[in-house]
């Protein structure tokens, strides 16, 4: 198995008795995480492989907060104690935490009753809620803004998920996190990408929607560029990655919220709006408009966040990603294909979302 992990050792610092198998599940890009089952029972093994979040400290800091929410009854897994009383195992320089097994299955919008919908979304107000009352308060800023969608199949432990994240582009680009995207930075990054589209060779029908889609949008963009939002507004801890690939439902019900290496502090408002475009966004590019009433109604009773709230979140997510092209940006630039399945559905939203915006409006805040 490539990059074992060490299991003598960290199976002796949990107690957690002797390894029967280790299997690698969905490798993320943040995180490593195996399936594994001991003479004590099964659980999730999570390396928390890359730099950004691999700091222990920061992990322990992520793993009192999901204790915390379970104390409150949010539905978490938490990690188990070491007999050194850490949740974290540091060994070879590599930072481990062994979580519970739980059994269940990732949904989609698409599978999920409008009744389900709205308790998706009395769920992520509650987080946001219980997140303000478990976290600190004083002294807290921004972090760097952070896009993340995901793709994996079938069952999967505590922290399973694959993951894909777009953060690294907004930090490339020079994203103001106060504001969001700058059409000119966005109009010179679809100069670059048309520039790669065209001397990709064997061009195929990628390449062909790739271009449809950068002019497409450059049309879009000289249209709006003076919508550009004003700065954000209030903040609070957000779980950061909140969408169906870390969400695990058992008998229809959330049973675990998992992989929270992104919890951090941001306008919680647009994480709802973030999570509700991938939770129920359509293959055609359209969102079911019906489930997010349903899901964001149920959010703003129970994270108490008022109509005007979610507005300015809807705005600035739709100004997000209409200047977002960090699929495109792996496909030519890093020769990274996984988000290409995810390109056509999510090009064509920021078109739909143009001409509905008033309707996406509506859905989120009326």
């Amino acid at each position: 198995m490539s990059h074992a992990p060490p299991l003598g050792a960290l199976l002796r610092q949990y107690a957690a008795g002797s390894a029967l198998t280790c299997d690698p599940v969905e490798q993320g890009l943040l995180n490593r995480g195996y399936r594994l089952r001991t003479t004590r029972g099964r659980y999730f093994l999570k390396h928390h492989f890359d730099p950004e979040t691999a700091d222990p400290a920061a992990i322990a800091r992520q793993h009192r907060a999901t204790q915390r929410l379970a104390d409150l009854g949010v539905p978490v897994a938490p990690p188990l104690t070491g007999t050194d009383g850490r949740t974290v195992a540091v060994i070879g320089g590599h930072a481990y935490a062994l979580h519970p097994w739980i059994d269940g299955r990732h949904r989609h919008g698409g599978q999920l009753t409008t009744q389900q919908c709205a308790r998706l979304g009395a769920l992520l107000g509650v987080v946001h809620a219980s997140l303000e009352r478990v976290m600190p308060t004083q002294g807290r800023s921004p972090a760097r803004p952070t896009e993340v969608t995901g793709a994996t199949e079938g069952s999967a432990g505590a922290g399973g998920s694959a993951r894909s994240c777009a953060g690294d582009s907004a930090a490339a680009e020079g994203v103001d996190p106060a504001r969001g995207a700058d059409p000119a930075d966005t109009f010179a990054l679809i100069d670059r990408l048309l520039a790669r589209v065209r001397r990709h060779r064997p061009y195929d029908a990628f390449d062909e929607l790739a271009r449809h889609r950068l002019l497409e949008r450059r049309a879009l963009l000289e249209r709006h560029a003076d919508r550009r939002p004003p700065q954000g507004g209030s903040v609070g801890w957000v779980h950061g990655d909140f969408h169906p690939f870390n969400l695990l439902y058992r008998d229809g019900e959330p049973a675990a919220i998992v992989d929270w290496d992104r919890l951090g502090v941001h306008p919680r408002a647009e994480e709802a709006v973030r999570a509700a475009v991938i939770f129920f966004v359509r293959p055609v590019g359209a969102l079911d408009l019906a489930k997010v009433r349903a899901y964001a109604r149920a959010y703003r009773r129970t994270a108490g966040a008022g109509p005007a709230e979610l507005a300015a979140a809807v705005h600035r997510v739709w100004w997000e990603r209409l200047n977002d092209f960090w699929m495109l940006r792996w496909h030519y630039e890093r020769g990274d294909t996984r988000a290409d399945p995810q390109f056509p559905a999510a090009s064509a939203l920021a078109v739909w979302w143009t001409r509905e915006y008033d309707t996406v409006c509506e859905a989120f805040a009326g």
